[in-house]
């Protein structure tokens, strides 16, 4: 009965052991995908606004208590050859996002391009 004990003891720590890590790994996606979804949301928002901020952070009631935030770089990626007020030009927006996770700061960027009317 004491080695049945013992056996069974072993199993239980095993488990234990592989469902925390599966519990760790879970917190880390599910926190990856809420950021994922708020880089998407704000690349929108620069793509549509030209006036959108270039950095910031996100509210933590969105973020689900993360502190998380992005820097935008906006540059000139193709224009007309000759540019004249009212032409359409090209910029590549390069977006990083950051999240603080376990201490750690935790960044991806995505990239887009948006269409720019020139001025005079």
């Amino acid at each position: 009965m004491i080695v049945a004990t013992l056996i069974m003891a072993i199993a239980v720590v095993g488990l234990l052991a592989a469902i925390s890590g599966s519990v760790r790994n879970a917190a880390r996606l599910r926190d990856y995908d809420r950021v994922a979804q708020l880089a998407r949301l704000r690349m929108n928002d620069i793509l549509a606004d030209p006036a959108a901020p270039p950095s910031g952070t996100f509210d933590t009631d969105l973020t689900g208590g993360l502190v998380a935030g992005w820097v935008a770089q906006i540059t000139p990626f193709e224009a007309p050859p000759t540019p004249a007020p009212g032409a359409i030009a090209l910029d590549h927006v390069r977006l990083e996002i950051w999240w603080m996770a376990s201490g750690q700061r935790r960044t991806f960027k995505i990239e887009g391009l948006r269409r720019r009317v020139l001025g005079p």
